[in-house]
């Protein structure tokens, strides 16, 4: 089932999911500022949307809420538990999404203390299990899997393979070890040898790259060298809702107003679950690069909500 994936114009660019980053009120701008070619939700546990008490779960359900222009929009979930992830991918179905994606990349300790996310590297047969699972609860919806190349070492040659076998729609592969996080390049170099995994074992799926792509004149050549189907962008978004905007640049104003809109969305949508110091990674994406920007970005970090960044923005800009 590849459902909308293969009606996408070839190189995919995709707008990676980062928890805490491509929240509702980013991707809700991103959508009206450039059109990526697909776009995830942040990752979402399965085990606390099958368990949490109702107020957990409503909270959980925050980060799938999204609007038609997102599309085409996959819901990405993570769990080790094979019978939580057929429920989440039934959610999903019912919430309308285009795909779901399963998250087996995430290389932080508190998911992979619950043995799921890239801890399930480790355990490959679960691996499949749970793709498999996640097909029985997606119906016609296409389900894909997001992962990295090891645990400790490359393990493209065996780990690879394995995933393959269970027909996911596309394989994101970030070109780093669990271990690695994000502390060396990525190592594009062996984009080449997934391709021909995929190729051997003549699978459907489409395999995207990610890790350290700056824009899409660089994503594009990555295409060009390794010959995925696409790349996956995912810092590169940071203070830049114009990325998939080919050639296009804002002015200095633009930016600052953005950024109004920006904080002004994520109040809105995400003021009542989320806290607002979660923006201030923001400011220093948007508020960087020109004439008193320390100074501005400075005041910005003290700031509470988004009447204040208002103000501050509009001040500066004054001047």
């Amino acid at each position: 089932m590849s459902g909308f994936w293969n009606k996408l114009n070839k190189p995919i660019f995709a707008l990676a999911p980062m928890a805490d980053v491509t929240d509702a009120a980013f991707r809700r701008l991103i959508a009206k500022q450039s059109t990526p070619s697909v776009t995830f939700t942040e990752f979402v546990s399965a085990d606390g949307l099958a368990l949490a008490p109702e107020e957990g779960r409503k909270k959980l359900l925050m980060d799938l809420i999204y609007t038609e222009q997102e599309r085409p929009i996959v819901a990405q979930f993570f769990t080790s538990s094979p019978e939580n992830m057929k429920k989440a991918a039934e959610l999903a179905v019912e919430l309308g999404f285009d795909g779901i994606d399963i998250n087996m990349g995430c290389p932080v300790k508190k998911v992979l203390n619950q043995k799921s996310c890239s801890a399930l590297i480790r355990t490959p047969e679960l691996a499949k299990e749970i793709v498999l699972a996640a097909k029985q609860g997606a119906g016609t919806l296409p389900v894909s899997v997001k992962t990295r190349i090891g645990f400790n070492k490359n393990e493209i040659e065996t780990w690879i393979p394995k995933i393959l076998e269970a027909e996911p729609a596309v394989l994101t592969v970030h070109l780093r070890t669990v271990n690695e996080m994000s502390k060396v390049p990525a190592h594009w170099e062996f984009m080449k040898r997934i391709v021909e995994l995929r190729n051997e074992i003549s699978s459907n799926t489409l395999i995207l790259g990610n890790g350290d792509v700056v824009d899409l004149e660089d994503a594009k050549q990555k295409v060009k060298e390794t010959g995925c189907d696409g790349v996956m962008l995912g810092r590169a978004i940071f203070g830049n809702p114009w990325l998939f905007k080919e050639g296009f640049v804002p002015t200095l104003e633009e930016k600052l107003l953005t950024l109004i809109e920006h904080t002004k969305l994520f109040e809105e949508l995400l003021g009542q679950t989320k806290n607002f110091a979660i923006m201030k990674k923001h400011f220093k994406a948007y508020v960087n690069g020109f004439d008193g920007a320390g100074e501005l970005r400075a005041k910005l970090m003290e700031t509470e909500n988004a009447l204040e960044v208002s103000e501050i923005i509009q001040e500066f800009l004054k001047k």
